[in-house]
């Protein structure tokens, strides 16, 4: 029987064992796409407590507490913090096989050297130990420790980038920090915010935005800007791909319509998003950008909670509608106009893993390794489970050796752990298949596998300044 959690982790071979201690434990990590805050990077902030660090905007932990019927107050309310680690402590030993049980135990013994067990028990200990770390784990110590060369936010037109700019101004930080153009806002017609954004868009980039043609001018204004500030990379969150694509006229003058507070039809929400999308896509490869494209997410399902607590609280889920006519669309229309920028795709249902597999092999183009990508495991598919079968169906259908590997997709600055978690596995996997007989056991093949995939093939394929 091997002890939890023991060196060996996740590795069941010789070969997975060499592969990972010898070649990827080494390796330095691109975060290529996260949702952690600059500002907190730049101030180099110390957190107060375990529970700020560990459960502050955690809604993955969030969602695990409310199963257990822990009130809301002793998880996002006003509950003191070590009542909430305390909370979270016992939910934990009835999460065996959530990915949360070893992700919680690698944070707490890569940061905070546990290397316990985390339980109702044994909260007090740990958060008497945590507590005692914390204070020399600023925000940049973690990220330091953690070997982390690249990292991405996740930001919208609008921002002044300014924490961007004064993290590469200080020397003494060697991680690069980019901002990633994310430009939901702008896409959101439909949302009651819209027409105060576009005021806020307009005063970023120094324009009068009143027609389509305004608000295009203006996002390029901004997409110039964030060039500059090392931006290589956008995302965009779609709940679903418009099934429809305006032409410029209609597009306008919804986009007239949403200024003016009107309510629009779906057509005419689904068209100016359409337009827009393709729009960015042409951006995008101008400026040698690379274009992601989260789908699949019905957000905020639970209206009462929606309300009382606002988005982003855990209370989203997987959308199952068929997307891949439509996604073939909008890959084909930049395609034909050669303007199909480097582009990754997620969906939130694993039932389209085989789908995009497939779709992406159909745009690929001539120097360029794996131009149109199936991204990693994603949100509620970032299981040991949900790797394993991202990681077989991409191997199955293309070529794994190009795949760009793990992200961390997360607001906590603990979660680089997620990326040793990938490495583990994705080991396992190709040790599993030397031991099989299904792949040589070449040192030279395996080591530039496990290079690529876990830190060469993002740094080549995003080209970051």
């Amino acid at each position: 029987m091997r002890a939890f959690l023991d060196d060996d982790f996740l590795l069941h071979s010789d070969t997975a064992r060499e592969l990972y201690h010898d070649c990827a434990a080494r390796l330095p990590i691109i975060d290529y796409h996260c949702h952690i805050n600059p500002r907190e990077i730049a101030e180099n902030h110390v957190f107060s407590d375990m529970a700020e660090v560990w459960l502050g905007g955690d809604h993955y932990k969030w969602r695990l507490m409310r199963a257990n019927g822990v009130p809301e107050d002793e998880i996002t309310g006003s509950a003191p913090g070590e009542v909430k680690f305390r909370r979270f402590a016992e939910v934990l030993p009835r999460a065996a096989g959530n990915p949360l049980y070893h992700w919680s135990h690698l944070e707490l013994r890569r940061y905070f050297g546990y290397d316990g067990v985390l339980s109702a028990k044994t909260a007090p200990d740990v958060w008497k130990l945590c507590g005692e770390k914390l204070p020399s784990l600023s925000v940049r110590e973690l990220i330091l420790r953690s070997n982390v060369e690249v990292i991405c936010t996740t930001d919208d037109p609008a921002d002044d980038l300014r924490w961007h700019r004064a993290i590469r101004e200080d020397a003494s930080f060697p991680v690069k920090v980019l901002p990633a153009w994310r430009p939901d806002k702008a896409v959101n017609l439909e949302k009651p915010e819209f027409p105060s954004y576009i005021a806020r868009l307009s005063e970023a980039a120094k324009r009068r935005v009143v027609s389509l043609p305004d608000l295009l001018d203006a996002l390029r204004a901004r997409m110039d800007f964030f060039h500059a500030e090392g931006c290589r990379v956008s995302d965009h969150g779609l709940d679903e791909l418009p099934p429809r694509c305006a032409d410029a006229e209609e597009a306008d003058a919804s986009f007239r319509k949403a200024l003016r507070g009107e309510p629009l039809s779906p057509a005419e929400r689904d068209g100016y998003k359409g337009f827009l999308l393709r729009f960015f896509g042409e951006e995008y490869a101008k400026r040698g950008w690379v274009m992601q494209l989260h789908y699949g997410a019905m957000r905020n399902v639970n209206t009462e909670a929606f309300a009382a607590l606002g988005p982003d609280t855990g209370y989203d889920c997987i959308r199952t509608k068929d997307n891949s006519a439509v996604l073939g669309a909008l890959l084909d229309a930049l395609e034909r106009k050669g303007a199909l920028p480097k582009t990754i795709l997620y969906s939130l249902n694993p039932n389209d893993n085989a789908m995009l597999d497939a779709l992406a092999g159909s745009f690929q183009a001539a120097g360029v390794r794996g131009r149109v990508q199936h991204g990693a495991a994603w949100w509620f598919n970032d299981t040991k489970r949900g790797m394993e079968e991202q990681l077989a169906g991409l191997a199955s259908a293309s070529l794994l050796g190009n795949f760009v590997g793990m992200l961390t997709d997360s607001r906590s600055f603990l979660s680089y752990t997620r990326h040793e978690y990938f490495r583990r596995i994705f080991c396992n996997l190709l040790g599993s298949w030397v031991e099989s007989g299904e792949l040589p056991f070449d040192r030279d093949l395996l080591y530039d596998l496990v290079r690529g995939v876990c830190y060469q093939n993002a740094k080549d394929f995003f080209a970051f300044p």
